[in-house]
């Protein structure tokens, strides 16, 4: 006897769809695709020799001194990171956010640290006041990889990856700066661009605005080429400004626009997990 799909169990109908009765390697090809993608570039720079930051690092093109403070444009373009940190902590105590997770909140509270970290290197730098830039900065991409995680594929594993992502992340930065070995902080660099348009792809998500990840992103993308190219900018401005200080703003956009996607996003209805 031959039943239609409308008179079967429904319970049996959605395992059938979400593919719960398929293979393995059918049901979780895109975590392993997520994986490999996270795990190839650790691997490719494991296989080079160690690598550690070069002393030209620290001279930046524009090192004017504006009311006593060195480097005034460097140290001072870190402002909109303390504006947008407190904002985004602002918000989230007001519970105006849709799916607050302790992961954002922790972004935004690194955020809001790298103004201080990054002021304070910008100060007087070298690699021991670097530490204190590159410590928040661990913080706010670890937490914001953790936070995508929980949203796109499963807030078990955005609560079960959090601590050690984070711990992951100081690590990697307190292993530069006793061995002078850059490999594992230029990995976790990496990983939020790599793995952001991936979930995007691959995953489904439950909030809207989404896309407007990918204009964060574009913004970090522009920050790190105005830091390459600190000291053309200097020349094209005919001095007003050096790329570095071009690329705190850039990147303080990048966390704005996450700040206006939490803002303004809703949950999507009828979600499922991927």
């Amino acid at each position: 006897m031959r039943y239609s799909e409308s008179t079967r169990q429904p319970a049996r109908v959605a395992e059938e769809r979400s593919g719960v009765n398929a293979p393995v390697f059918v049901r979780f090809w895109r975590h392993g695709v997520l994986v490999l993608m996270v795990v190839a570039p650790l691997v490719f720079l494991l296989a080079r020799k160690p690598f550690g930051q070069d002393p030209q690092f620290h001279n930046f093109a524009d090192q004017r001194t504006f009311f006593s403070v060195p480097n005034f444009l460097d140290v001072s373009s870190n402002l909109p990171f303390l504006f947008v940190g407190v904002a985004g902590l602002w918000l989230w105590r007001r519970n105006r956010v849709a799916g607050a997770s302790t992961a954002w909140t922790i972004f935004f509270a690194g955020v809001a640290l790298v103004s201080l970290g990054s002021a304070y290197y910008h100060w007087r730098p070298w690699n021991e006041t670097l530490v204190w830039d590159r410590l928040p900065m661990t913080v706010a991409f670890m937490a914001m990889s953790v936070a995508l995680l929980n949203e796109f594929i499963s807030q078990k594993l955005g609560r079960f990856l959090l601590i050690p992502a984070l711990l992951l992340g100081f690590s990697s930065v307190l292993y530069w700066h006793w061995s002078d070995d850059l490999r594992f902080y230029r990995w976790l660099q990496m990983i939020p661009l790599l793995m952001t348009p991936v979930v995007m792809v691959l995953f489904k998500t439950r909030y809207t605005h989404q896309l407007l990840l990918l204009l964060a992103l574009g913004c970090y993308a522009l920050a790190k080429v105005s830091e390459a190219h600190d000291p053309d900018i200097f020349a094209f401005t005919n001095g007003a400004v050096g790329g570095h200080a071009v690329k705190h703003l850039l990147a303080a956009a990048g966390c704005f626009v996450l700040l206006e996607m939490l803002r303004r996003r809703r949950p999507v209805l009828q979600w499922t997990p991927t």
